[in-house]
């Protein structure tokens, strides 16, 4: 065939296939790559997820077949974004033969985990399996994989999360400290309380954990005899450490020397500082990077006491990162306090700190953090930078920055750009002045086009004004904002404003989560705008879910023909079975799973 007749051939093809650039750019590669060496293939692939290696290559020819067999991307496994039936595909076609070569894989999707490892020593064929990801899994389940867990010879990453509340949290640790070759393992959970919680932390086993991330509540009284079972230990992060009133220890290990221990990183509140300096000086002795976060607690104000705390107990500290917050009570005697952060000593040690306050007629609240200059990736604008105490905010680094957490509204005078942020935060707790405003102040301290992930937790942000900031978002896929935002907007007007029509046409919004309960109005509006749906998370009104469900799964309109995934937020119990007996009822769906989790449901088709 003529070079000519290819290209008419490609090009019209191309005008009948999906406007996903993802699929357009594997068409064009299926047809102007096939020459390439396999190296170079290989490459390519490195760049893209498995799924979509298989969707796109496994079925185009022999060749392509055996490349995506062979490739060592086949070996992480992602089981989070693609509908039911095509993980069935998947599952059967390449993570079934391929269970013993697999040594990453993602179960993010909450109702994975059933189906692969059913039965559960199914577990055992994945033999070079290290890292694990299972999310909101139930406690019955995980205690059933647990046994077939320990048999694995490779595993050294676990990151899990439980979709319900964990009553026996020192059990749960004692069985995951049971795993051998585990290195890495971050954790999330709720704790089920009860009147009194009787928690042991006195017979695990050593375990080889060198990081460990608990993005959850721990409790206090148990934080010594923790780090007692971890010698290995590198890296430590704890969500929020608690004191948990109510819960009994049965004895206090002796400590031990954490010599590896070079990373710590705490969130705490209403924990006195005396109690903080003991573990401090039992366990920190050789951490070079130090994160503290505590509220309501300014006796962590005193420098004088960091001083010597760092000097006779931490002498191989670097990173002095303390963020107080909301720390004093109304009193110019603050400044004095504040300032003490700025003493020849901190200086030395180059450790800069940034006060941000709020200042009224009746209180003063406020943040003091430090602004080295290692690599932060994440940032709060509280409230104002407090310029008159001559705090070194000039020190930052900002380049490292990620993430931003808008906490105020912004001034045009702001002088600080972040020029990598890919997420961002609003989530203001007092009237934002001017929207507009807001957005053009806003485009100047980040990129804009850069961001993928926009959360907007603030009731007074309209709708109007998250469809201009769509419009200078064109690479944002998740989004999430509150109901009260369509509070206000009248459909038929805000359908003729032309950056709406821009909007609908070019947002690649793919995962939505909206809060607050919407209406069968306010849904239709959102799944007319987003188009390009797979995800959505929403609340929506009890007197219409039934209206709301058959809207969402019609075979009579092409609205939602992306989707895949609802979950329902704040639902009661009995939804799931009125949810799952009209589907059933009206042939909504042939092939789907249904799960109720903490307070959740979710529908997976």
């Amino acid at each position: 065939i003529s070079n000519s007749n290819k290209k008419r051939k490609l090009e019209n093809q191309i005008k009948t296939i999906n406007s996903n650039k993802l699929d357009i750019f594997l068409f064009v590669i299926r047809y102007l790559l096939e020459d390439l060496p396999n190296e170079i293939l290989y490459n390519i692939f490195e760049y893209l997820d498995p799924y979509d290696i298989y969707k796109g290559f496994y079925n185009l020819n022999k060749r392509f077949q055996n490349l995506a067999i062979n490739s060592n991307v086949l070996t992480k496994i992602n089981i989070s974004t693609i509908s039911i039936s095509n993980f069935e595909d998947y599952y059967r076609t390449i993570l079934l033969p391929n269970r013993n070569r697999i040594n990453f894989l993602d179960l993010s999707n909450p109702f994975a985990a059933d189906i692969i490892f059913s039965p559960p020593d199914h577990i055992l064929n994945f033999v070079h399996l290290e890292t694990l990801i299972i999310d909101n899994v139930e406690s019955i389940s995980f205690y059933k994989f647990f046994d077939y867990f320990m048999k694995l010879p490779n595993l050294h990453s676990l990151i899990i999360s439980f979709g319900e509340g964990i009553l026996k949290i020192d059990y749960l640790f004692a069985q995951i400290f049971r795993l051998s070759k585990l290195k890495y393992c971050k954790i999330k959970y709720e704790i089920q309380y009860c009147e009194e919680l009787f928690y042991s932390f006195t017979e695990y086993i050593s375990s080889p954990i060198e990081y460990l991330i608990i993005n959850a509540p721990f409790p206090f009284k148990a934080f010594h005899n923790l780090l007692c079972f971890l010698p290995k230990l590198q890296h430590l992060s704890i969500g929020f450490l608690h004191l948990f009133g109510d819960i009994h220890i049965e004895y206090q290990l002796s400590p031990i020397q954490l010599k590896c221990l070079r990373h710590v990183s705490i969130y705490f509140s209403m924990i006195h500082f005396d109690e903080i300096e003991k573990i401090i000086k039992e366990f920190f002795h050789h951490v070079e990077i130090l994160h503290l976060t505590t509220y309501y607690t300014e006796t962590y104000l005193d420098t004088q006491r960091w001083q010597k705390l760092i000097v006779y107990h931490m002498p191989y500290l670097r990173v002095f990162d303390i963020n107080c917050q909301d720390f004093l009570d109304y009193d110019i005697s603050c400044h004095d306090v504040v300032t003490e952060f700025n003493s020849s000593f901190w200086i030395k040690n180059k450790c800069f700190f940034v006060n941000q306050y709020e200042w009224n007629d009746q209180s003063f609240g406020g943040v003091i953090y430090s602004s080295g200059l290692y690599r932060r990736k994440k940032y709060k604008f509280h409230w104002k930078i407090d310029e008159l105490l001559g705090l070194h905010h000039q020190q930052e680094n900002l380049n490292s920055i990620e993430h931003i957490h808008m906490k105020t509204d912004i001034k045009s005078n702001c002088r600080r750009y972040f020029s990598n942020v890919n997420r961002l935060t609003i989530e203001t707790t007092f009237k934002i002045s001017d929207g507009d405003s807001f957005i053009t102040n806003l485009n100047h301290i980040v990129s804009l086009k850069q961001l993928t992930k926009l959360v907007i937790r603030t009731f007074d942000f309209t709708f109007e004004h998250i469809i201009k900031l769509l419009l200078l978002t064109p690479n944002l896929y998740t989004l999430e904002f509150c109901e009260s935002s369509m509070w206000t907007i009248d459909l038929n007007v805000i359908k003729q404003n032309i950056p709406f029509q821009y909007t609908l046409t070019e947002n690649k919004i793919e995962n939505l989560v909206v809060r607050g309960k919407c209406s069968l109005n306010q849904i239709q509006f959102i799944v007319y705008i987003f188009s390009k749906l797979k995800y959505l998370k929403i609340g929506i009104k009890e007197t219409e879910i039934r209206s709301v469900i058959r809207y969402l799964l019609s075979k009579t309109h092409n609205k939602t023909q992306y989707l895949f995934y609802l979950c329902i937020l704040l639902s009661q119990k009995n939804w799931l079975e009125e949810v799952d007996d009209l589907i059933k009822l009206d042939n909504l769906l042939s092939n789907y799973s249904i799960k109720y989790i903490r307070n959740n449901l979710h529908l997976w088709w």
